[in-house]
């Protein structure tokens, strides 16, 4: 009584084939997903380097700016001066 097992066989051989297939594509899936989140962190890390090169920008803006009023302040606090003494 010889069971046939060829048809096991064809099954057993395209399920695994299936799976196999199933398991690469799973495989291609996740690596474009790494790839786009690399790319994303790419560009996050771009936008924020331009961002700190603006604020530098700024800084150096505002620091010259700052330079000049401390340098107007200092000449109006010495002609507004006391040296004769009236004030006190």
């Amino acid at each position: 009584m010889g069971v046939s097992r060829e048809p096991m066989r064809r099954v057993a051989f395209v399920l695994g084939g299936l799976l196999l297939i199933g398991g690469g594509a799973l495989i291609v899936v996740a690596d474009q997903e790494r790839h786009a989140a690399v790319e994303q962190a790419r560009q996050i890390a771009a936008n924020t380097e331009q961002r700190l090169q603006d604020a530098r920008a700024v800084n150096l803006r505002l620091a010259e700016q700052l330079t000049t009023l401390r340098s107007e302040v200092a000449e109006l606090d010495e002609l507004l001066s006391d040296e004769k003494g009236f004030l006190e």
